[in-house]
């Protein structure tokens, strides 16, 4: 009878012992897959449905030896939703922390410097992985979505690439670029130079605007800040191509004609005094930067060579003899 019952405890031990060292072996050896794996865990999923679906994809042998780890670590509950890229080489023990861990996949979302809110709206509609949620709302509604109530949103969201994650919306990447549009403004707000023609950050970023569409060379951006800074300081008109054609709208038909530089609306700076009303694109940093710290010189006219550079003339013979030479005679 002691001899049956010796038997029996040696059978169970050993039992055990080949169930635990199959348990080991599993949990720390790499899963099934020979390039990366793409894994969505639902909000509220848990682990044992995780281990169900790497069984179905034959990913797991085993999957109870999932659930045991996250009992054993305490884990099973904490599992955080969004889509994972698991590498070739990765361990059940290892997907199990990146699970916990929360590093899902990230998805860049690109804003363009120089966009209209327009172009922003239409590239986050077609971003495949963004959830819609204000594809059916007008501007002024958004903009009370991301508390910002009564603003007009032309120019409010900087220009920058934003990651994503599972059920991130559009939304959620406006709030983002909103915020931090409000962040850079007031930073660079509070080291502007002494005595520019600017009562306030929107007025900085309405003149960054139109420096951000006159050129994309950053070298230049403080130089053509400081042209536009010194003819606000003397009453000149600003006389730039972008407003105008931010004003003329859905009518511009991609070539500046004369007639749109008569047609008066509140972006014509050919045919009124100071900044317009609002900017008119996403400024970036450095063209923020420019605008509050424009280049001093006698500059007062700037004409684009055709090689993304300009040549900036101090004078109105020195500027017509440049329009000359870089745009009439080409």
């Amino acid at each position: 009878m002691v001899s049956r019952l010796a038997a029996w405890v040696l059978g169970a031990l050993l039992l055990m012992a080949w169930i635990y060292a199959d348990y080991r072996v599993s949990v720390d050896s790499p899963l099934r897959i020979s390039e990366p794996l793409r894994l969505m865990v639902k909000k509220g999923q848990g682990v044992s449905a995780v281990a169900q679906e790497l069984r179905l994809r034959k990913v797991l042998v085993e999957p109870l030896w999932l659930r045991v780890l996250a009992a054993a670590q305490g884990t099973g509950e904490n599992l955080k939703y969004g889509e994972y890229l698991i590498p070739p080489g990765t361990t059940t023990r290892g997907l199990l922390d990146l699970l916990v861990s929360g590093k899902s996949r990230q998805i860049p979302v690109t804003l363009v410097e120089g966009w209209t809110f327009a172009q922003m709206r239409q590239a986050l509609a077609k971003h495949p992985g963004l959830r819609q949620e204000v594809a059916d709302k007008t501007a002024e509604e958004i903009m009370a979505l991301l508390e910002s109530p009564g603003m007009f949103p032309e120019g409010q969201f900087f220009p920058d690439t934003y990651f994503t994650g599972m059920n991130t919306s559009d939304l959620d990447i406006l709030r983002k670029a909103h915020n931090k549009m409000r962040e850079v403004l007031e930073t660079e707000w509070q080291v502007r130079a002494a005595n520019l023609p600017l009562n306030s950050p929107e007025e900085a970023l309405t003149l960054a605007s139109i420096v951000e569409k006159e050129t994309g060379r950053a070298e230049e951006r403080p130089a053509i800040a400081g042209v536009f800074t010194r003819r606000l300081q003397r009453g000149m008109r600003l006389q730039t191509d972008p407003t105008v054609i931010y004003g003329v709208g859905g009518a511009f038909s991609g070539n500046l004609r004369k007639e749109d530089l008569r047609r008066d609306t509140p972006y014509n700076t050919y045919t009124r005094a100071g900044l317009p009303p609002t900017p008119i694109a996403l400024p970036g940093r450095q063209a923020i930067h420019a605008a509050l710290n424009p280049a001093e010189g006698n500059s007062l006219y700037f004409v684009a060579k055709g090689d993304g550079t300009h040549v900036f003339s101090s004078t109105l013979d020195e500027h017509e003899r440049a329009v000359d030479k870089f745009q009439r005679h080409r």
